[in-house]
């Protein structure tokens, strides 16, 4: 028996084709239309500098009492820098990535830990959106309903920087 290129072809055209029609029809997730726009929290006067304070204070007593060396930044409203405490030997690194945490936070309204939470679900998309940062520990500051700023914590573990963070978050209160 001679095998024929031509009649061999036409049966796997047809797998590829049944293949790429199935794989387009398969329904996306993000494909969804919310009823509501997610994360609107609508933006409030900016937080002052003695709130901020306060709010960093707390964060870093939680880290003190945990041993962990943190940097921890404070942000209005607008996602500049209002407040920043370094902890003697916290990594160098982490300076930018709390107020980066911080920042994302405010700009978009959410947690961090939202976009880490979406990067592991496979949606690489969000990693172009500017200023996203997918790490944990960067928080909004919500005050009477209002976005007031956000605080961000960098130098543990993902959930030793949530932790952190949410200490400043509850001292807002």
């Amino acid at each position: 028996m001679l095998f024929n290129l031509k009649t061999s072809m036409i049966p796997l055209a047809a797998v590829l084709l049944t293949v790429t029609v199935s794989h387009a029809q398969s329904a996306n997730p993000l494909d969804a239309v919310p009823e509501k726009m997610p994360f609107d929290v609508p933006y409030g006067v900016p937080v002052s500098l003695e709130r901020a304070d306060a709010v960093l204070t707390a964060a870093v007593s939680e880290s003190k009492n945990r041993n962990w060396k943190m940097v921890c930044a404070l942000v209005d409203s607008s996602g500049s820098l209002v407040s920043f405490k370094r902890m003697d030997g916290a990594q160098l690194a982490s300076i930018e990535i709390a107020i980066h945490k911080a920042r994302a936070s405010a700009r978009y309204r959410r947690e961090t830990k939202a976009f880490e939470a979406g990067v592991q679900n496979g949606n690489n998309y969000l990693l172009t959106l500017d200023d996203v940062i997918a790490s944990r520990g960067g928080i909004p500051l919500v005050d009477s309903g209002k976005l007031v700023g956000a605080i961000g914590c960098s130098g543990g573990t993902g959930s030793q920087d949530e932790a952190v963070a949410k200490a400043g978050v509850a001292a807002l209160k």
